[in-house]
């Protein structure tokens, strides 16, 4: 089964954002957060202990969309 949370780390020195997984492909991830403000343009997604380097796409309220 596919682990439904998982991390955004913004800054290696700050706390990761945990976010809920609502959709995975293969090219990204739409993903929900707490609050999308203060998001940056890239940052990393890690998820079922895989890191991955994103670029955010959308926002849509709490959803946002990430390609990688």
């Amino acid at each position: 089964m596919m682990s439904k949370t998982g991390k955004l780390i913004i800054d290696p020195k700050k706390p990761a954002i945990d976010c809920t997984v609502v959709d995975l492909s293969a090219g990204g991830a739409c993903l929900q957060v707490a609050s999308p403000a203060g998001l940056p343009r890239r940052f990393e997604f890690l998820h079922a202990g895989i890191k991955k380097k994103v670029q955010l796409v959308w926002t849509r309220g709490f959803i946002i969309g990430v390609s990688y």
